[in-house]
């Protein structure tokens, strides 16, 4: 009997003859892009680790500790509007005082 787990090992492709039959620019891409992808996938492996050294389900702590980075991406966000808000208004005050000296 052919077959089973054996045969599909023995026909399927490894990443090396995989990545042989990319186009170069493919090849190159692919390349420049591994670094950021292991180190992605570092960070992924340690929060997971991180997480699992928690009592409650790693599912549990994952999704609390997304909310709280959404929250902080928001506060971010809104120091950030804030903050070109007021360099806005700054510019506009200063502009609006350099007219009222043109006149005088």
């Amino acid at each position: 009997m052919v077959g089973g787990p054996a045969l599909l090992f023995y026909i399927s492709p490894t990443e090396e003859e995989i990545f042989k039959r990319y186009n170069p620019e493919l090849q190159k891409r692919s390349l420049e892009g591994r670094d950021q992808r292991l180190a992605d996938h570092q960070a992924f492996v340690d929060k997971m680790i991180e997480y699992s050294k928690d009592k409650r389900h790693i599912w549990t702590v994952w999704k609390e500790a997304d909310m709280k980075e959404a929250k902080k991406k928001q506060r971010e966000q809104r120091a950030a509007k804030k903050e070109k808000k007021s360099i806005a208004d700054e510019i506009r005050r200063q502009r609006l005082e350099g007219d009222d000296a043109e006149r005088n």
